[in-house]
């Protein structure tokens, strides 16, 4: 079987962009790894003191806000609510745009004129807890590795990072590797409609079968979405260090202006990130309908086309 990268990334970019429904997955699937925030105070300008303290506009209002929580203490209690709701609605949506991404890029390949959000979102609800269960298991696993080694740095006062480090060095690629096979896990679930164990089976038996295209597929949409996502903070960057020189120099004015500006453009990334999360997704679908037809003989890597 032949496997060529360059078919495959751009048939990806060709799916994407006519059926724009998938980027709305896009960005479901995104907010699973994506977040926001924004800046305000007063007005004022130049490095300011009070008492021999700095900040004294910061101070005052941070008391103000401590005050205010003491008095209301059921505020604590709707916070964290409000954060388990948003944490829960973050996984809810990644686990569907994930899904939608993957039928839908399948739908699109088998020749399918439109997609419908309706329709895909109804039938990406069949696959949500087979594909939650997957990731539930996946961070359960590492979580249950990663508990004994803090403890371990704890308990040795951090000595113990040092005898560690060669085995944290060596969970790196592994980790990326697992994340390689998970990743075929949940397209196998939802195209070969299979349970979690099954899933994971098949994901193995995919990489394993074709190691050297499906390493190579990661790498190239790792760095690139990597270079891209730079690409997109770039904005943030430029807001962010006016903010930090702001708040250095106490100056109210550049902060609120800082800060409106990098709130604002949370929706801009959220949006840029979908489309890119829809295209990295629809290439791994892609990748795996390539690899995992009947073959007859070892892949052959293919130079992409220029």
């Amino acid at each position: 079987m032949n496997f060529n990268f360059g078919e495959v990334l751009s048939r990806a970019w060709q799916i994407i962009w006519k059926h724009k429904v998938l980027w709305i997955f896009g960005i479901f699937a995104g907010c699973s790894r994506s977040g926001g925030g924004s800046g305000g105070g007063g007005g004022g300008s130049g490095f300011r003191t009070e008492n021999g303290r700095p900040f004294p506009e910061f101070e005052r209002l941070f008391n103000q806000i401590g005050q205010w929580i003491s008095d209301h203490p059921w505020v604590i209690a709707a916070f964290v609510v409000f954060i388990l709701l948003l944490i829960v609605l973050s996984i809810f949506l990644g686990t569907i745009g994930k899904i939608g991404l993957i039928k839908g890029t399948y739908k699109a390949e088998e020749g399918a004129q439109q997609l419908i959000f309706g329709e895909l979102l109804s039938e990406s609800m069949l696959y949500f807890w087979r594909i939650f269960g997957l990731a539930l298991l996946i961070g359960l696993a590492f979580l249950l590795l990663f508990i004994p080694l803090l403890l371990f740095v704890i308990f040795t006062a951090g000595i113990g990072f040092l005898c560690i480090l060669p085995l944290l060095c060596i969970l790196i690629p592994v980790s990326w590797g697992v994340a390689v096979v998970v990743e075929q896990a949940n397209i196998a679930i939802v195209l070969e409609n299979l349970g979690i164990v099954d899933g994971l089976r098949r994901g193995w038996e995919v990489v394993r079968a074709n190691f050297g295209p499906v390493i190579l597929m990661a790498l190239i949409l790792f760095i690139g979405s990597a270079v891209v996502g730079i690409v997109f903070a770039i904005p943030i960057i430029v807001a962010v260090f006016p903010l930090i020189f702001a708040i250095a120099s106490n100056s109210m004015r550049t902060i609120w202006i800082s800060g409106l500006c990098f709130a604002a453009y949370i929706p801009v990334l959220l949006f840029l990130n979908g489309i890119l999360t829809a295209y990295v997704q629809s290439a791994w679908t892609l990748t795996y309908m390539r690899l995992s037809k009947p073959q007859d003989n070892a892949p052959v890597i293919l130079e992409a086309n220029a």
